[in-house]
C-alpha cells in the first residue's frame, strides 16, 4: 500500500490498523469510521503539533510478516508520524517490530503479557487477563460463581494466554476445561456436550468476533444461557449484534471503554459519530472506543512532547503521567494508560454497565 497522492506535504500522516478480514473483521469497520470521527475532532482544533492529520488504514487481520513488510514498507517513505489502532494479537508484535522506535505506536488495546514493553509502544485498552478476573471477581460476589470452562479460538495468543489466566485467578476461581476450537468453526458440539462444562458456573470466551457470536448462538440453543454465565475480553457490540437478541443472556463483561448512554459525555460522543456519519455507522463499539482513544491519546502525548520522538513522549510522560487533552485527561503508568474497570451487562445487542469495580 501507498500513502494516498493530494495530502497537504504538512500533514501528520498516521497509519490506522483495523482488522478488516478474517474472524476479527466483525470489528473493523466500527474501528474504521470510529478514528473517523477522532481525526475530525482533532482537524477541527490545532490537529497535532498545528498540522493537518491524515490517516491511513490497513488491515491489522492478515498474517503477521504482511502487516510487518506493508508497515515497514510505510514507514521506509520517511513520511509516516505514528501508528496507531487495533491490530489482531498475533500481528502486535510484528507492528512494534516494525516500528522500533522510529516513529510512535498507540494500540487501542492493553498488554496481555505475551510481549514485553517496547520503546515508543504506549498501550490505551485494557489487560485482558486482569479484566477478566475483575469480572469472574464480580461474579463470584454477586451470584457465587468460581468454576470456569475457557473456549478459545486455536491460536498463538489465546494458547499462551490461556495458562496466564489459569494463574491469574486462582486460588479464587477453578478451570474444569478448557477448549480450543479453529478459527472459523462452525461447530460446538464438542464444547457444549463435555459433561464438564456441566461442573461449570460460567464460560470464559476467548473466541475471536464472529466465532463468539456463532457460539453465543449454540450456547444458547443447547440451553445454557439461562443457567451459566458468559464473560471474556473479546466480546463487545459487534458479537452481540451478530448473535442476536436471545444469544446475549447472562453474558457479562469487563471494560474501562464501552459507552455508556447514560453518561453525558458519553451519549455526546455517541451523537457526534452518528452525525458524522449521516446516522448510517457501525457500533461505536469498545473496540471502536479504542481505535478513537488512540488517535486522541496520540494527539495529547505529542503535543504535550512537542514532539514525535518516542524518546521525548517517554521523557514527557516521565514527568506528567497525567495528561490534559481537549479530549479529556490520559493518566500514564509507564506504557499504559489506567482507568477505572466497569462491569457491563448485555441487554439485547447492547451493554449496560452495573459498576465500577
Amino acid at each position: 500500500m501507498t500513502l494516498p497522492s493530494g495530502r497537504h506535504h504538512d500533514a501528520v500522516e498516521i497509519v490506522n490498523i483495523a482488522p478488516l478480514h478474517g474472524a476479527g473483521a466483525i470489528i473493523g469497520p466500527s474501528c474504521v469510521a470510529a478514528a473517523n470521527l477522532a481525526v475530525a475532532e482533532i482537524n477541527s482544533g490545532t490537529g497535532i503539533l498545528g498540522r493537518e492529520v491524515c490517516v491511513t488504514t490497513i488491515d491489522g487481520g492478515g498474517p503477521p510478516q504482511r502487516v510487518y513488510d506493508e508497515v515497514s514498507a510505510l514507514l521506509a517513505t520517511g513520511m509516516v508520524h505514528a501508528v496507531t489502532g487495533i491490530p489482531m494479537p498475533e500481528n502486535r508484535v510484528a507492528i512494534m517490530r516494525a516500528a522500533a522506535g522510529r516513529a510512535p505506536c498507540l494500540f487501542g488495546v492493553g498488554h496481555d503479557g505475551l510481549a514485553g514493553e517496547e520503546p515508543g509502544v504506549f498501550m490505551i485498552g485494557e489487560h485482558p487477563g486482569i479484566q477478566t478476573l475483575v469480572a469472574v471477581d464480580w461474579l463470584h460476589r454477586e451470584f457465587g460463581a468460581r468454576r470456569w470452562a475457557v473456549v478459545a479460538s486455536d491460536y498463538l495468543w489465546s494458547r499462551r494466554i490461556a495458562p496466564t489466566l489459569r494463574e491469574v485467578l486462582a486460588p479464587r476461581h477453578t478451570v474444569v476445561a478448557e477448549h480450543f476450537v479453529p478459527i472459523g468453526a462452525e461447530n460446538f458440539d464438542a464444547v457444549l456436550d463435555d459433561p464438564r462444562l456441566d461442573a461449570a458456573d460460567g464460560v470464559i470466551l476467548l473466541l475471536i468476533g464472529a466465532d463468539a457470536a456463532r457460539f453465543n448462538r449454540a450456547f444458547t440453543a443447547a440451553g445454557r444461557a439461562g443457567r451459566q454465565f458468559r464473560t471474556g475480553p473479546t466480546i463487545d457490540e459487534n458479537v452481540l449484534l451478530a448473535g442476536g437478541l436471545d444469544a446475549n443472556r447472562d453474558i457479562y463483561v469487563p471494560s474501562s471503554v464501552i459507552p455508556d448512554r447514560r453518561s453525558a459525555d458519553h451519549r455526546d460522543l455517541l451523537d457526534r459519530y452518528l452525525r458524522l456519519h449521516h446516522g448510517f455507522a457501525p457500533a461505536f463499539s469498545r473496540f471502536a472506543n479504542g481505535a478513537y482513544r488512540a488517535l486522541h491519546a496520540l494527539r495529547t502525548a505529542v503535543d504535550t512532547a512537542g514532539s514525535f520522538e518516542t524518546a521525548r513522549i517517554h521523557g514527557a510522560l516521565a514527568d506528567r503521567p497525567v495528561l490534559e487533552g481537549p479530549s479529556g485527561e490520559f493518566t500514564f503508568r509507564g506504557d499504559q494508560i489506567i482507568q477505572p474497570t466497569l462491569v457491563a451487562r448485555a441487554t439485547g445487542v447492547d451493554f449496560e454497565t452495573l459498576t465500577v469495580v
